[in-house]
């Protein structure tokens, strides 16, 4: 695989904005997926307010089932990419950086603001697409705002504590 540096980005070659076929391919590959995943979300009620508020206010396992089986396949599927060096659709290596405790600050304060823009849209941002997709159009909103946070945290990162 070749790669472009672009200031300090390393770009693999054909994801610049280049289109081949085997990239159009594999864009395919995963919209389907997402729409496989909104399915999911949908038929197993994690896009429902009132599952979300049942979990918040500990009310029923439903949400925390789900949670933590999904903890437990990601885990799982971790493990077996670095074991068996799976690659992706197109070829490349699947590098997981390691990942720095420091003291913790920003996992703490992160898992906040994410806790918080949760209770306010009632949906973390899996969801937000599989609401949109199901005609909640106001979620549009949360998705742009989760959008506009995302680069401020990209903006203010240098001066935040790591």
């Amino acid at each position: 695989m070749n790669y472009t540096v672009e200031e300090t980005t390393i770009i693999p070659e054909g994801a610049a904005g280049e289109e081949t076929p085997k990239r159009r391919v594999g864009l395919l590959w995963y919209l389907l997926l997402g729409v496989y995943f909104g399915v999911v979300l949908t038929k197993s009620e994690v896009i429902s307010w009132f599952r979300i508020q049942e979990m918040f206010r500990f009310q029923s396992f439903h949400m925390y089932g789900i949670i933590g089986a999904a903890v437990v396949v990601a885990a799982i599927s971790v493990a077996l990419i670095k074991k068996y060096r799976i690659r992706s659709l197109e070829g490349e290596d699947i590098y997981i950086p390691p990942k720095e405790l420091g003291k913790g600050y920003r996992y703490g304060i992160g898992g906040i603001l994410f806790g918080l823009g949760w209770a306010l849209t009632g949906a973390c941002p899996g969801p937000l697409f599989a609401l949109v997709g199901n005609g909640v159009l106001v979620m549009t909103v949360a998705i742009l705002s989760a959008v506009l946070g995302t680069w401020a945290y990209a903006a203010l990162r240098p001066r935040l504590p790591h």
